[in-house]
């Protein structure tokens, strides 16, 4: 029986269509990136994004994100739901070993992990980004890419290096491990994400080409990545295994910070395509995408189809002899048809891809949302903005809005979008409600809540002066404590509200012998300093007792 294809999926963070020199950066060394790209098929019209957990979510679901409650970064917007069937899961369940590597972005929590959603081999950090408010404690108060905690199979541990290394390293020590069985390898780097953290061994030659500081640190940063897909690429030829892996990479949306305002030094090299991170412009949406394997997939070809996250799931079932879910609504379609032959580029059909994203727990109809076609993308900004046409194909850069000149497409196309909106917005009974936490599950004896997943009151934010609370099941009755960590020394009392009843101390940040019943709870916790002002919990954690209950 022959064997089934490994599949290695490498997908960046904010790193740009135009970061790499193959895509013409006249700055950046990335001679690993570059060869791959000549071994590959290259999706030149992929549109990710236009932010993180969005992609991960199409990426891991083959779905629009909006239908898997995933629809934003934080504040309890980008937590998968459970019920969600995964790529990996899909792999596993047709005889693949699983491992992730770097960044899930699709929670925290059980039974929202990555080893709860299909992942036998799991190495992480937490939220969106080593350091941030919803990363672990001690990384937060360092703030470092160098020596970060990481999450191993649930378990929280001292890494030492640097976090592109760390990843990597993992991903080969995996590879070699199950090598004699089809694997499934996801390398999800935080790099070149903000803060932007390298060696500066990687940072000084760029400056010295007399590339500004900002810069340089994001190019170092992307060869220091190029690098090390340097060694996992090696690592699967010494292996004897470059013939028989799929090598897939991609990054998940455009480069933060390259929006229309910013003065000309300020915008890096992005290939003419314009704005970035966040907008429906190309900028913020294409990626680079490149496919290879070797003797299947053809080497130096350009795919100029369409496409997005939502179809990397169907067409690596079709490759792997997996079987796509039959239970629910898959966006995506089946790609391996262009890959492996371009002669039926010719015949494949016309089809739409649609993008919404913004703040806030509802997606409101018109806001940052668009219709892509092959030639066409109609995009409104805001909702109380003119409607935009552009024809992508003959103008990449979108310099020459349509809309006015071609109103009966604009019409077709916000039409095609309201279809959509309305369908997807009926996906599930309640709507967009974020999934409710876990705690007390012999899964995991000890969550840590974190802003990444408070519900706020109020304005959004994850700062020290917003108001947040966190909405919980408890998977077991009992009596259960709550330690409470904050960002700064308390200097008054500290309140924990539980549902209705208010608790304080004046002395300690843990409250213990709290009694849940099975089922939904809501906690908020906060000091009352003694200047008067509110400070919000940074960290709650809360296990479960084991006596009592």
């Amino acid at each position: 029986m022959e064997r089934k294809p490994n599949v290695v999926l490498i997908i960046m963070d904010d790193l740009a269509y135009g970061d790499l020199a193959c895509h013409g950066n006249p700055y950046t060394r990335t001679p690993h990136l570059d060869h791959l790209y000549a071994e590959s098929a290259r999706l030149t019209r992929y549109c990710s994004g236009p932010l993180c957990t969005p992609a991960r979510a199409s990426l891991m679901t083959g779905r629009y994100h909006l239908r898997t409650r995933a629809i934003d970064t934080y504040l309890g917007r980008a937590m998968l739901d459970p019920d969600e069937t995964t790529l990996a899961q899909v792999l596993q369940d047709a005889g693949y070993t699983t491992g992730i590597f770097g960044k899930w972005h699709l929670g925290d929590c059980y039974p929202m992990r990555p080893q709860d959603k299909g992942f036998g081999e799991a190495l992480t950090h937490r939220a969106g980004g080593i350091g941030q408010p919803g990363d672990h404690p001690d990384n937060y108060d360092r703030e470092s890419y160098f020596d970060p905690v990481l999450n191993h199979n649930g378990e929280d541990k001292v890494y030492a290096g640097y976090c592109t290394d760390i990843f990597t390293d993992a991903a080969m020590q995996f590879i070699e491990a199950e090598q004699h069985r089809p694997f499934f390898t996801y390398l999800a780097t935080n790099a070149p994400h903000t803060p932007l953290q390298v060696a500066d061994e990687w940072v000084q030659p760029y400056r010295d080409m007399g590339v500004n500081e900002n810069h340089a640190r994001i190019y170092g940063m992307v060869e220091n990545i190029d690098w090390n897909i340097g060694r996992l690429l090696k690592k699967l030829d010494t292996l004897g295994l470059a013939e028989e892996t799929i090598v897939i990479y991609t990054s998940d949306h455009g480069p933060a910070g390259n929006r229309d305002s910013l003065p000309e030094e300020y915008i890096r090299y992005n290939a003419g395509l314009r704005a970035g991170k966040g907008t429906l412009y190309e900028g913020g949406v294409r990626v680079p995408h490149f496919w290879r394997w070797t003797e299947h997939i053809p080497a130096g070809y350009d795919v100029d189809a369409v496409a997005s996250p939502i179809d990397v799931l169907p067409t690596l079932a079709t490759l792997c002899g997996a079987t796509v879910p039959t239970d629910r609504t898959i966006d995506g379609v089946d790609l391996s048809p262009l890959l492996i032959d371009d002669t039926k580029r010719e015949d494949w059909p016309e089809r739409a891809i649609f993008m919404q994203w913004h703040r806030g727990d509802t997606p409101v109809r018109y806001r940052n949302s668009g219709t892509i076609t092959q030639q066409y993308k109609w995009y409104r900004p805001a909702e109380d903005e003119p409607d935009e046409l552009y024809d992508v194909m003959a103008d990449p850069g979108e310099q020459h809005d349509l809309a006015g000149e071609k109103p009966d497409m604009v019409d077709t196309l916000r039409r095609r979008y309201e279809v959509w909106f309305d369908e997807v917005s009926h996906t599930r009974p309640d709507n967009y409600a974020a999934p409710l936490i876990a705690v007390g599950s012999s899964h995991e004896p000890q969550t840590i809540l974190t802003r990444n997943d408070w519900r706020i009151h109020g304005e959004d934010g994850w700062g020290d002066e917003h108001y947040g609370s966190w909405r919980l099941e408890a998977v077991e009755a009992g009596h259960y404590t709550f330690a409470v960590r904050f960002s700064q020394p308390v200097s008054g009392s500290v309140s924990l509200k539980l549902d209705g009843s208010l608790y304080e101390r004046n002395t300690s940040a843990r409250f213990s012998n709290l009694v849940l019943n099975r089922g939904p709870h809501r906690v908020e916790a906060w000091s009352q300093m003694a200047d008067g002002t509110r400070l919000s919990a940074l960290y709650v954690l809360v296990h479960r007792e084991q006596t009592g209950g």
